[in-house]
């Protein structure tokens, strides 16, 4: 019975020697090369030439000057950490033809092998300036990126079409912009014109992080609204139909205007300009900028402004961005330059409050009623309290997601999270504004939040920088309160989602069998079927497009990919599953789903007795407004 155990020994102690006779090299240390960013000015003004007029091919070809003082080694830069997208995700895949010449003179470049945005060449003696030519080869197909040519409107971001020298911080870097754009198109941007000929339009010079900060729509059809208070909404859209607005519908959006105005107590920009995009071909984006931001809204955005419920929501919260991430800003999300990374532990500030405010404002202009309003923060709150990765994954870590996963898809969003701080921070300071307005009898809230951090220095566009001890000490200055300890606990708990907020209100998170409004606009909208507080899926087109973890699907061996067939021998449609559903509700009998993967067919029964389930909220009748009701509420 000893024998075997004492071989084994014998064994292990025989391999050892020849395993430390292996070879070992060291690392080869990594020597940064490239300078670091000094707050000192560049000795020159960059000159910036792009044509974007191929829009058969959606290439942007791109001139460039940039002076030097003195002759040898120098690196030029492609922006790689992107404000507003929390990761580096410049797209260099997507530069090409790059040459570099110093009087015609063609100069070798070499990549930087470990920071690949890097280039490295070797200025020759008496060279004053160098003259960069390079495409940049934006998609021509999703499945390459975002779109963002199309034979309407174009987006151009500088980011994309431009170098800038290592060594200075962004905002001490001069540059002078020209654009040639396709002939009778007009084009919206933060940036001020100083001359136009014919389609080329020449921009006041600014200095690099101005410049990158203010980004362009462009297209054949272009609307502009001025919505008061140095505001104007720039709309491109697809036809000229799109561009047809109702007063009513206008109405709301100078509303938002004003109702921000009034909340932040400040303005942080010379003037403003929303660029907005109403279009299926270009490719979909919310972006804040400073004095801008970019903006996509789906066709019938104005035209059937009552119906597209889930659009509404954008404007509110890429606006409110210019007061809260981009004058306001977490400490370790400032860079002085686009290659040092930005690191997100604020995101629930930034991002959250951001969301926060977003809602809020959506509703006091009137571009959302109080009740969808009532009813998206239902699904919002339902969304986060449904999520099995809360047992592994706290709120604090999901500010990583940006740099892990890059907003690509994942098969198990229940189990794995995403960037939930946008969500749950919303929850957190829809809470925290509720615990103020108890503890002062009404006296105190958010709004008093706001206009204490964010309605500082009127006037001012540059950024001031925040900790999280500068959020507790503005929150413990309204209402003395255990706000570090209730801050962290928010953010490092394991357990259910926040609902204190709305708990505070009255409002109790239920769930019925027939979905609200706002759920079926959204599901209309967005061509799915939301089955995932019952059988534990979403359906698209038969697809099953998200499986809840540990939910009656994946229990039956389901997951995302798979094609539904039948639904109980009866052939598929979102109807008959629905159907399906509710006759088994009480029963004993399973639902039986016919489903492809790939050339495999087979039943799978789905056990699920409780019928359909859509959240929404519940509070009693008659009951009192509460701190909800009157966040929600515009302002005189």
């Amino acid at each position: 019975m000893l024998l075997r155990p004492l071989v084994a020994v014998v064994l292990v102690t025989t391999a050892v020697p020849s395993l430390a006779g292996n070879s070992a090299p060291q690392p080869l240390p990594i020597v940064d090369t490239i300078p670091a960013a000094r707050d000192i000015p560049y000795p020159g003004t960059m000159t910036l030439k792009v044509d974007a007029v191929d829009l058969d091919r959606n290439i942007f070809e791109v001139r460039q000057t940039i002076p030097v003082a003195n002759p040898g080694p120098l690196t030029l830069l492609f922006p790689k950490w992107l404000p507003g997208n929390h990761a580096p995700r410049g797209q260099i895949e997507k530069v090409a033809g790059l040459v570099i010449k110093s009087g015609g003179k063609t100069l070798g470049w070499k990549r930087d092998p470990v920071d690949v945005y890097a280039f490295h060449i070797d200025v020759p003696a008496g060279t004053k300036a160098l003259d960069v030519a390079f495409r940049f080869l934006s998609a021509t197909a999703a499945d390459q990126g975002r779109i963002q040519m199309t034979h309407e409107m174009l987006n151009l971001q500088w980011e994309a079409v431009s170098l800038y020298p290592a060594g200075y911080f962004t905002r001490q870097i001069p540059v002078t912009a020209t654009v040639t754009y396709p002939p009778g198109w007009q084009a919206a941007t933060a940036l001020r014109v100083t001359a136009t000929v014919g389609n080329t339009v020449t921009y006041r010079t600014v200095n690099y992080e101005v410049l990158v900060d203010s980004p362009v729509f462009a297209g054949k059809y272009l609307r502009k609204d001025d919505l008061g208070h140095g505001v104007m909404l720039n709309t491109v859209a697809d036809s000229a139909a799109e561009l047809a607005v109702a007063d009513d519908v206008l109405k709301v959006h100078r509303n938002l205007v004003d109702q921000a105005v009034k909340l932040f107590g400040a303005r942080h920009f010379d003037h403003y300009d929303f660029l907005h995009a109403i279009t299926d071909r270009m490719g979909g984006i919310g972006l804040e900028h400073h004095r801008s931001s970019e903006n996509q809204n789906e066709p019938g955005y104005f035209t059937d402004y009552a119906t597209n419920l889930a659009g509404h929501n954008l404007l509110p919260h890429e606006f409110t961005h210019s007061w809260n991430g981009k004058f306001r800003r977490p400490a370790d999300m400032w860079t002085p330059d686009y290659r040092v990374p930005m690191r997100g532990s604020l995101l629930w500030v930034y991002e959250g409050q951001t969301q926060f405010w977003g809602h809020v404002l959506e509703a006091r202009s009137g571009m959302a009623s109080k009740q969808d309003k009532l009813d998206a923060l239902a699904g919002i709150a339902a969304s986060l309290d449904n999520r099995p990765a809360r047992a592994w994954r706290s709120l604090d870590d999901t500010t990583n997601d940006p740099v892990i996963s890059a907003r690509r898809p994942k098969g198990w969003l229940s189990y794995q999270r995403s960037e939930d701080y946008y969500n749950e921070g919303l929850l957190i300071w829809t809470e925290a504004d509720a615990i103020m307005r108890q503890g002062t009898n009404g006296e105190k809230g958010m709004d008093d939040f706001a206009h204490a951090f964010f309605g500082i220095n009127d006037g001012d566009w540059g950024q001031v920088t925040y900790t999280f001890d500068d959020i507790v000490s503005t929150l413990n200055g309204l209402y003395p309160y255990a706000w570090r300890e209730f801050l962290t606990n928010r953010l490092t708990q394991k357990d259910r989602a926040p609902l204190g907020g709305f708990e505070r209100s009255g409002y109790k998170l239920i769930y019925t069998d027939t979905p609200t409004p706002f759920a079926k606009a959204g599901m209309k909208a967005n061509k799915f079927l939301d089955l995932g507080y019952s059988l534990g899926v979403n359906v698209a087109k038969a697809k099953i497009t998200a499986v809840q973890w540990d939910g009656p699907a994946y229990n039956a061996g389901l997951t995302v990919g798979q094609e539904i067939v039948a639904v109980n021998g009866v052939p598929y449609s979102e109807d008959v599953l629905k159907a399906a559903v509710t006759a088994a509700k009480g029963g004993t009998a399973p639902i039986r789903l016919t489903v492809k993967t790939e050339s495999l067919v087979r039943d799978v029964n789905v056990t699920w007795y409780g019928g359909l389930r859509y959240p929404r909220f519940d509070k009693a009748a008659g009951a009192p407004d509460g701190p909800l009701d009157k966040l929600l509420a515009p302002r005189p």
